[in-house]
């Protein structure tokens, strides 16, 4: 005979979560506490003006300004990855992606972004970055979600920090600093 419950059985959105890291955590998913990080610096060289810009809008709100602070303004990406904050230092790769603006009034940005490298090291390897980004803020965090190449199942963050912004010709300089755990 089976047994009977006099009231019923409830399930909260909670316990579901409690179960879901529980079973992450058996598997191995977790935190691991001796796994080593690596850090990567590289500059990205953001230009919006000209023939040559790298950051387009592509798409937003008809009637709006198609601006960084446009509610529902998409844009593409394509700017060098450089070794140093010169335009002229040594190219490793090409961050390529999707910027939009994500809030009402214009303050964050979401950023799907792949670091595609070409240099001789990672030569087609990538980093995939995903996150808001608070666009006005100088130092902004994202995730670092996966790799491909030497970077596959990289996990961690990078940190966006804006080192020089000429605005007469929107012409950007931002760091990245990339932590990194790889298995």
């Amino acid at each position: 005979m089976a047994p009977t419950f006099s009231t019923p059985l409830k399930i909260t959105s909670f316990s579901i979560f409690l179960l879901i890291i529980t079973i992450n955590i058996a598997n191995g998913q977790g935190p691991q506490p001796n796994q080593q990080t690596s850090t990567l610096v590289f500059y990205l060289q953001d230009g919006g003006k000209g023939p040559n810009a790298t950051v387009v809008p592509v798409i937003g709100i008809n009637g709006k300004d198609w601006s960084y602070n446009s509610f529902g303004t998409i844009f593409v990406v394509d700017d060098p990855v450089t070794i140093n904050q010169s335009p002229l230092s040594t190219q490793i790769g090409r961050a390529q992606g999707v910027i939009t603006v994500a809030s009402q009034d214009g303050t964050n940005v979401n950023i799907v972004l792949s670091i595609v490298f070409n240099n001789v090291q990672y030569s087609g390897s990538t980093l995939e970055i995903q996150g808001t980004s608070r666009q006005r803020e100088n130092l902004r965090e994202l995730s670092v979600l996966s790799g491909t190449g030497r970077f596959r199942f990289a996990k961690g963050y990078v940190v966006f920090e804006t080192v020089s912004y000429d605005a007469q010709n929107n012409q950007s300089i931002i760091r990245l600093s990339v932590t990194l755990a790889i298995p």
